[in-house]
């Protein structure tokens, strides 16, 4: 390992010598981002939304004119305090002339600036009302089709005549085709099979597994959203509801406020995390309201109790795949009835709004009984109500929720944003939610999964002390009043990080990092009647640099460290080192991307992750553990205007062992190679 290390530092600090002549694509932070969402959840989001939102505003970029404060959120970069300062000073000084103005904004600096201006324009000739007809015909029609596989046959294709295998061909396909005009109209339909499941065939006869329709208009009058088909709902700051996605801790401080359009629509591959129906939101001055209800099917662990003679499920399956004959069996077996709604009063610094939502099962839910689950949901139906709100004053902005479930248990989340000077931010959150407060689909700024059971306090702080220099840092203090999940008492934790980002020019980025956390689980190994609470403290370091060596070519290199608990038996030490070379010639119709990795961790504890570059709307972070070496090619080629390719090969291979994966996934061999190719068509 230490030979490995030692070639991969050197490979590091030879790349680090080459000039460059362009400025850098600002997409670290969203990756890192990623990386830690996947990494908290140990599961890749298939949401791929704000990638197709970042696409079309790059097509069709806002107007900072008339843009209003949803569609300022969409771009997933300014905070609502920057939001409000920018309405403030089109509202005291008019129109913006140039994008130049915008270093005159109170709250916003040049790396924000520099952040938006690829997705933003100042047009002061923009048509407000427009013909419906123009909305339906002159906006942009797409087709995507993709297609992916593991070449490696696993062992859930090898069909048993008594036992548990995957019905279907190992093939993933996926394709969607989308209207959109501007930021105003949109309709599409998606179609999702994921590799084992049938394919016009079995139980499968119309094809795709999952089917996901969506109509959604902006700006008709008062009526400023309209959601029929699938569609996503986010209320408040995730106690109650939050189906868009959502980043955690991390170098954006900004994250720790939920922000979002009440309604949005869904055009994702994922068959759990969304609402099938209709969604209205009105608007009269400062006045919103907001509806919804919901009719869907969903899939759920089914329990029947012989003694009671009653039937009732235990558990959401939220994965989405109907691969076996034990998986179809539990597909789409519970309904699910939901409708909610919001009424909020918005001025221009103050926000204020009450929320609420409900659902109903056609089959009570019955979690197992395990002391953990003593405050799980139960019954037939679930509600929960809150109240949020905000308030910027000059370079504060305070915002929170406060929310109450069916049974009156509380949850509060509360926040400060502060710009103390145009080199410092501060952000702070403190969350109070009871040990036996539950929500269906909350996802709040916790450490949680789900927000329960938590009291915590964070505090981060971002500092530009000079030129080309920003350092990113954050302490969390939490608190879980009741059990959970392989932790058979109350516990506790904290977590540090920091960072530091270093833009000495143009043509290069280096960002150093180093985050320490300590949680508390069930002793290893107990073999007693009470288990106790040991303290696992785990180190990650990791520093990247990137390099534009021309205008055509990107060089990136990471170098990736971790101890988990280092200093007792159980101690797993973990590292990861890659070399990205990424290609992309201006006015080419062709362009690449290459990766070189190596691998090496004591076990699944040491695990670490990686993003890596995709076909369009697509990436993948894959989790590393074991010993190993990985690369893969991205490839892409533009037949048209019209046609554009897109194909991916990415191959592991594993040293010393004989087998990965496990269960039904598990391949006998060294290698693990999956190819994906995608068109997408401009209609």
């Amino acid at each position: 390992m230490k030979k490995k290390f030692i070639i991969t530092c050197a490979g590091f600090l030879v790349v680090s010598i080459i000039a460059a002549q362009q400025p850098l694509p600002d997409k670290e932070e969203i990756e890192q981002q990623l990386e830690n969402l996947t990494e908290a959840n140990e599961s890749e989001t298939e949401d791929d939304t704000w990638l197709q939102q970042m696409e079309q505003f790059r097509k069709r970029p806002l107007n900072l004119n008339t843009a209003e404060p949803d569609e300022l959120r969409d771009l997933k970069v300014l905070t609502d305090l920057q939001i409000a300062t920018l309405l403030s000073y089109r509202k005291l000084l008019g129109r913006l002339i140039s994008v130049y103005e915008l270093q005159a904004i109170p709250a916003w600096d040049v790396t924000t600036i520099k952040k938006i201006i690829p997705f933003v324009v100042v047009n002061n000739n923009d048509q407000l009302l427009e013909s419906v007809l123009k909305k339906f015909k002159d906006g942009d029609h797409s087709l995507l089709l993709r297609f992916a596989q593991v070449l490696e046959k696993s062992v859930g294709y090898v069909k048993k005549p008594a036992g548990n295998y995957y019905l279907g061909s190992p093939q993933k396909l996926f394709f969607r085709y989308r209207y959109q005009y501007r930021n105003i109209l949109q309709y599409g339909i998606t179609g999702d099979k994921d590799a084992g499941e049938q394919f016009f065939g079995g139980k499968q006869r119309y094809g795709f597994d999952f089917y996901s329709f969506h109509f959604f208009a902006r700006k008709a009058g008062i009526i400023q959203s309209l959601a029929i088909g699938d569609f996503v709902v986010n209320l408040g700051q995730g106690l109650i509801q939050w189906q868009s996605i959502a980043f955690r801790k991390g170098i954006d401080i900004s994250a720790v406020k939920r922000q979002s359009a009440i309604l949005k629509p869904y055009t994702s591959a994922g068959e759990y995390n969304f609402h099938r129906g209709a969604g209205i939101t009105i608007k009269k001055g400062n006045l919103e309201a907001t509806a919804f209800a919901s009719f869907r099917k969903i899939s759920a662990n089914f329990v029947t109790d012989t003694i009671n003679s009653e039937d009732f499920f235990s558990s959401f399956l939220t994965s989405g795949y109907n691969r076996t004959q034990g998986e179809l069996n539990d597909r789409n077996n519970l309904n699910q009835f939901t409708y909610g709604g919001n009424l909020s009063w918005n001025g221009n610094r103050v926000h204020a709004g009450i929320n609420a939502i409900s659902y109903g099962f056609s089959k009570p839910i019955q979690k197992r009984p395990e002391p953990y689950n003593l405050y799980a949901i139960s019954g037939n139906n679930w509600s929960n109500f809150s109240i949020d709100y905000s308030y910027t004053f000059r370079n504060f902005h305070f915002f929170g929720e406060a929310a109450i479930d069916k049974n009156f248990d509380k949850a509060f989340v509360n926040g400060l944003l502060i710009s103390v000077d145009p080199k410092v931010d501060l952000a702070f959150v403190h969350r109070a939610i009871g040990k036996a407060y539950q929500s269906i689909n909350g996802n709040a700024f916790t450490e949680n999964t789900f927000p329960s059971n938590e009291n915590g306090l964070y505090g981060g702080i971002s500092l530009r002390p000079w030129r080309g220099i920003r350092i990113d840092a954050y302490a969390d203090f939490y608190k879980f009043p009741w059990l959970k999940y392989l932790v058979d008492a109350p516990s506790s934790g904290k977590d540090f990080f920091i960072e530091l980002t270093c833009t000495p020019g143009k043509q290069v980025e280096i960002y150093t990092r180093f985050r320490n956390e300590t949680k508390q689980i069930n002793q290893p190994g107990n073999i007693t009647a009470t288990n106790q609470l040991k303290t696992i403290p785990r180190q990650n370091w990791r520093t990247q640099i990137s390099y534009q060596v021309s205008r055509s070519i990107q060089l990136r290199n990471r170098v990736e460290l971790i101890w988990y608990n280092k200093r007792e038996q159980e101690k797993e030490n973990g590292f990861l080192g890659f070399i990205d070379c990424i290609y992309n010639p201006p006015s080419k119709p062709y362009s690449g991307s290459l990766r070189l990795q190596y691998f090496e961790t004591g076990g699944y504890n040491s695990r670490l992750y990686a993003y890596e570059n995709d076909v369009l709307y697509s990436y993948s972070i894959p989790v590393f553990f074991d010993k190993g070496y990985r690369y893969y090619v991205n490839l892409n080629y533009d037949l048209s205007k019209r046609i554009s390719l897109w194909a991916k090969w990415s191959q592991s291979i594993y040293k010393g062992k004989n087998s990965s994966g496990s269960g039904l996934d598990m391949i006998n061999g060294k290698t693990k190679t999956e190819v994906r190719f995608q068109v997408v068509l401009y209609l």
